[in-house]
């Protein structure tokens, strides 16, 4: 089982929107994650299904790995905003039947939900940025804590 970690793409100013939830990707947010989007698919990625936090430029960003065909399946996960609880997700898992998964959210909590996944700690070490990616080998969908492996961490530059 593979689990991509995807940390949004870039998105407008924090304080330039009242609602920050709203805040959406800029131009150059866009077209950086569509250009990560389209160096996955060229190496032949693809999710069974695609979680999203409810974030707009989260949204935003799992609707460009919906268009560029990396996934047809698209649901808004809760627990994926911003200070979400990794045990929300392992309960998610351990009911789900997926083999690839693609998990869109936010940083620093992407991060931390990696270094519980692979150390079964959080060290606050892992930063992902924005459009890059985790990923992870999960082994069983028992004990995940402390048990996946690393196989992925990039920025978005390896991809463009």
């Amino acid at each position: 089982m593979e689990v991509y970690l995807i940390r949004h793409g870039i998105a407008a100013i924090r304080g330039t929107y009242p609602d920050d939830d709203a805040r959406p990707l800029v131009a150059e947010g866009k077209e950086k994650t569509t250009k990560v989007a389209k160096r996955l698919a060229k190496l032949g990625v693809y999710f069974d299904l695609i979680l999203t936090s409810p974030l707009v430029r989260a949204k935003e960003t799992a609707r460009i790995l919906l268009t560029e065909k990396l996934s047809d399946r698209l649901e808004e996960f809760s627990p994926l905003a911003p200070g979400g609880d990794l045990e929300d997700w392992l309960l998610w898992y351990q009911q789900s039947d997926v083999q690839s998964l693609a998990l869109v959210g936010h940083q620093p909590d992407l991060g931390d939900w990696t270094e519980m996944l692979v150390w079964g700690e959080v060290k606050g070490q892992i930063v992902v940025k924005k459009a890059g990616i985790i990923g992870l080998n999960v082994s069983s969908r028992e004990t995940l804590i402390g048990n996946c492996q690393l196989f992925l961490l990039t920025s978005p530059k390896w991809f463009i």
